[in-house]
Protein backbone atom coordinates (compact mmCIF):
# COMPACT_ATOMS: atom_id res chain seq x y z
CA UNK A 1 0.00 0.00 0.00
CA UNK A 2 1.37 3.04 -1.15
CA UNK A 3 1.69 5.90 1.57
CA UNK A 4 -0.27 8.32 0.16
CA UNK A 5 -3.08 6.01 0.15
CA UNK A 6 -2.54 5.55 3.78
CA UNK A 7 -2.45 8.81 5.15
CA UNK A 8 -5.91 8.85 2.98
CA UNK A 9 -7.10 6.39 4.82
CA UNK A 10 -6.13 7.73 8.63
CA UNK A 11 -7.11 10.76 7.47
CA UNK A 12 -11.09 9.26 6.57
CA UNK A 13 -11.29 7.59 10.09
CA UNK A 14 -10.14 10.78 11.89
CA UNK A 15 -13.16 12.79 10.29
CA UNK A 16 -15.47 9.94 10.79
CA UNK A 17 -14.33 9.44 14.72
CA UNK A 18 -15.22 13.49 15.16
CA UNK A 19 -18.53 13.52 12.99
CA UNK A 20 -19.66 10.54 15.26
CA UNK A 21 -18.53 12.36 18.85
CA UNK A 22 -20.73 15.26 18.53
CA UNK A 23 -23.61 12.97 17.73
CA UNK A 24 -22.71 11.27 20.55
CA UNK A 25 -22.77 13.70 23.27
CA UNK A 26 -25.57 15.37 21.96
CA UNK A 27 -27.85 12.02 22.36
CA UNK A 28 -26.57 11.80 26.04
CA UNK A 29 -27.36 15.42 26.63
CA UNK A 30 -30.87 14.89 25.33
CA UNK A 31 -31.30 11.69 27.52
CA UNK A 32 -29.47 13.86 30.75
CA UNK A 33 -32.49 16.19 30.28
CA UNK A 34 -35.50 13.44 29.30
CA UNK A 35 -34.15 12.01 32.60
CA UNK A 36 -34.24 15.66 34.47
CA UNK A 37 -37.83 16.24 33.13
CA UNK A 38 -38.98 13.33 34.33
CA UNK A 39 -37.38 13.26 37.84
CA UNK A 40 -39.07 17.09 38.07
CA UNK A 41 -41.96 15.62 36.60
CA UNK A 42 -42.47 13.17 39.20
CA UNK A 43 -41.29 15.05 42.06
CA UNK A 44 -44.05 16.56 44.30
CA UNK A 45 -44.45 20.26 44.93
CA UNK A 46 -43.75 20.89 48.40
CA UNK A 47 -46.37 24.12 48.47
CA UNK A 48 -49.35 22.13 47.41
CA UNK A 49 -48.22 19.09 49.36
CA UNK A 50 -48.61 21.66 52.61
CA UNK A 51 -51.76 23.00 50.67
CA UNK A 52 -53.52 19.24 50.96
CA UNK A 53 -52.16 18.38 54.77
CA UNK A 54 -53.66 21.77 55.88
CA UNK A 55 -56.76 21.16 54.52
CA UNK A 56 -57.16 17.92 55.65
CA UNK A 57 -56.44 19.19 59.27
CA UNK A 58 -58.70 21.88 58.83
CA UNK A 59 -61.14 19.41 57.78
CA UNK A 60 -60.14 17.33 60.78
CA UNK A 61 -60.89 20.29 63.52
CA UNK A 62 -64.41 21.13 61.89
CA UNK A 63 -65.43 17.64 62.51
CA UNK A 64 -63.88 17.50 65.81
CA UNK A 65 -65.54 20.63 66.82
CA UNK A 66 -69.05 19.88 65.32
CA UNK A 67 -68.76 16.74 67.73
CA UNK A 68 -68.23 18.94 70.37
CA UNK A 69 -70.77 21.39 69.50
CA UNK A 70 -73.09 18.48 69.10
CA UNK A 71 -71.58 17.07 72.35
CA UNK A 72 -72.17 20.15 74.50
CA UNK A 73 -75.73 20.71 73.01
CA UNK A 74 -76.83 16.93 73.89
CA UNK A 75 -75.42 17.74 77.44
CA UNK A 76 -76.88 21.22 78.17
CA UNK A 77 -80.05 19.82 77.35
CA UNK A 78 -79.58 16.61 79.81
CA UNK A 79 -78.95 19.51 82.53
CA UNK A 80 -81.89 20.96 82.20
CA UNK A 81 -84.15 18.59 81.75
CA UNK A 82 -82.66 17.41 85.18
CA UNK A 83 -83.13 20.98 86.15
CA UNK A 84 -86.71 21.21 85.48
CA UNK A 85 -87.24 17.79 86.84
CA UNK A 86 -85.56 18.02 90.05
CA UNK A 87 -87.11 21.54 90.83
CA UNK A 88 -90.56 19.63 90.08
CA UNK A 89 -89.81 16.81 92.60
CA UNK A 90 -88.89 19.60 95.08
CA UNK A 91 -92.46 21.40 94.80
CA UNK A 92 -94.34 17.94 94.53
CA UNK A 93 -92.29 17.50 97.62
CA UNK A 94 -93.04 21.03 100.01
CA UNK A 95 -96.70 20.25 98.60
CA UNK A 96 -97.02 16.91 100.03
CA UNK A 97 -95.30 17.94 103.03
CA UNK A 98 -97.97 21.33 103.69
CA UNK A 99 -100.53 19.14 102.33
CA UNK A 100 -100.14 16.27 105.20
CA UNK A 101 -99.45 19.19 107.72
CA UNK A 102 -102.75 20.77 107.21
CA UNK A 103 -104.32 17.47 107.40
CA UNK A 104 -103.01 16.78 110.36
CA UNK A 105 -104.97 20.25 111.64
CA UNK A 106 -108.17 19.51 110.05
CA UNK A 107 -109.29 17.14 113.31
CA UNK A 108 -108.09 20.66 115.64
CA UNK A 109 -110.39 22.96 113.14
CA UNK A 110 -113.26 20.20 113.61
CA UNK A 111 -112.96 20.05 117.29
CA UNK A 112 -112.80 24.33 117.50
CA UNK A 113 -115.93 24.31 115.39
CA UNK A 114 -117.65 21.52 117.99
CA UNK A 115 -116.78 23.81 121.13
CA UNK A 116 -118.40 26.56 119.44
CA UNK A 117 -121.49 25.03 118.70
CA UNK A 118 -121.54 23.06 122.94
CA UNK A 119 -120.18 26.99 124.03
CA UNK A 120 -123.08 28.53 121.79
CA UNK A 121 -126.22 26.20 123.87
CA UNK A 122 -124.35 26.41 127.02
CA UNK A 123 -124.62 29.30 129.28
CA UNK A 124 -120.76 29.42 130.10
CA UNK A 125 -119.17 33.03 130.02
CA UNK A 126 -118.78 35.46 126.91
CA UNK A 127 -115.43 35.45 127.48
CA UNK A 128 -115.00 31.58 126.72
CA UNK A 129 -116.50 31.59 123.82
CA UNK A 130 -114.46 34.71 122.53
CA UNK A 131 -111.45 32.80 123.25
CA UNK A 132 -112.36 29.85 121.27
CA UNK A 133 -114.10 31.76 118.80
CA UNK A 134 -110.09 33.98 118.33
CA UNK A 135 -108.19 30.43 118.23
CA UNK A 136 -110.73 29.12 115.45
CA UNK A 137 -110.66 32.48 113.08
CA UNK A 138 -106.95 32.39 113.46
CA UNK A 139 -106.38 29.23 112.81
CA UNK A 140 -108.57 29.18 109.89
CA UNK A 141 -106.81 32.32 108.75
CA UNK A 142 -103.64 31.04 108.60
CA UNK A 143 -104.23 27.98 107.03
CA UNK A 144 -106.58 29.86 104.18
CA UNK A 145 -103.17 31.46 103.56
CA UNK A 146 -101.54 28.35 102.82
CA UNK A 147 -104.63 27.58 100.19
CA UNK A 148 -107.05 25.91 102.71
CA UNK A 149 -110.78 26.69 101.44
CA UNK A 150 -114.10 25.40 102.75
CA UNK A 151 -116.08 23.48 100.80
CA UNK A 152 -119.88 24.69 100.92
CA UNK A 153 -122.14 21.74 100.94
CA UNK A 154 -125.31 23.08 102.89
CA UNK A 155 -127.98 23.67 100.54
CA UNK A 156 -125.86 22.78 97.39
CA UNK A 157 -126.33 19.90 94.47
CA UNK A 158 -124.87 16.69 95.71
CA UNK A 159 -121.46 16.68 93.76
CA UNK A 160 -119.21 13.11 93.85
CA UNK A 161 -116.19 15.41 93.02
CA UNK A 162 -116.87 17.29 96.34
CA UNK A 163 -119.40 15.31 98.90
CA UNK A 164 -119.29 12.08 100.47
CA UNK A 165 -123.01 10.83 101.08
CA UNK A 166 -123.21 8.99 105.07
CA UNK A 167 -126.96 9.28 104.89
CA UNK A 168 -130.16 9.98 102.97
CA UNK A 169 -132.97 11.29 104.49
CA UNK A 170 -136.20 12.16 103.26
CA UNK A 171 -137.81 15.24 102.62
CA UNK A 172 -141.26 16.60 101.65
CA UNK A 173 -139.89 19.26 99.27
CA UNK A 174 -139.46 18.54 96.20
CA UNK A 175 -136.72 20.94 95.40
CA UNK A 176 -134.53 19.91 98.10
CA UNK A 177 -134.25 16.52 96.88
CA UNK A 178 -130.87 15.11 95.34
CA UNK A 179 -129.07 18.41 97.61
CA UNK A 180 -127.23 18.36 100.45
CA UNK A 181 -129.35 18.37 103.67
CA UNK A 182 -127.06 18.26 106.28
CA UNK A 183 -123.44 18.66 106.54
CA UNK A 184 -121.94 15.71 109.22
CA UNK A 185 -118.28 16.85 108.67
CA UNK A 186 -116.82 19.47 106.77
CA UNK A 187 -114.83 19.26 103.88
CA UNK A 188 -111.52 21.14 102.71
CA UNK A 189 -109.84 22.03 99.02
CA UNK A 190 -106.41 22.95 99.26
CA UNK A 191 -105.33 25.00 96.75
CA UNK A 192 -108.38 23.66 94.45
CA UNK A 193 -107.35 20.12 95.11
CA UNK A 194 -109.71 18.09 97.31
CA UNK A 195 -107.93 17.08 100.56
CA UNK A 196 -111.29 15.51 102.57
CA UNK A 197 -114.64 15.52 101.15
CA UNK A 198 -117.45 16.90 102.54
CA UNK A 199 -119.66 14.30 104.66
CA UNK A 200 -123.08 14.89 103.97
CA UNK A 201 -126.68 14.00 104.32
CA UNK A 202 -128.73 13.71 101.34
CA UNK A 203 -131.93 14.86 100.41
CA UNK A 204 -134.40 12.27 98.67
Amino acid sequence: MSENTQKDMEKNVQEENVQETPVTEEKKETAQEEKKEKKGFLKKDPKKEKMAQLEKKVEELEGKVAKEKDDYIRLMAEFDNFRRRTSQEKLELVSVAAMDTIKGLLPVLDDCERALNVLKESDDSAAAKEGTELIYHKLMAYLQSKGLAVIDAAGKEFDTDLHEAVAQFPVPEEEKKGKVFDVVQTGYTLNGKVIRFAKVVVGI
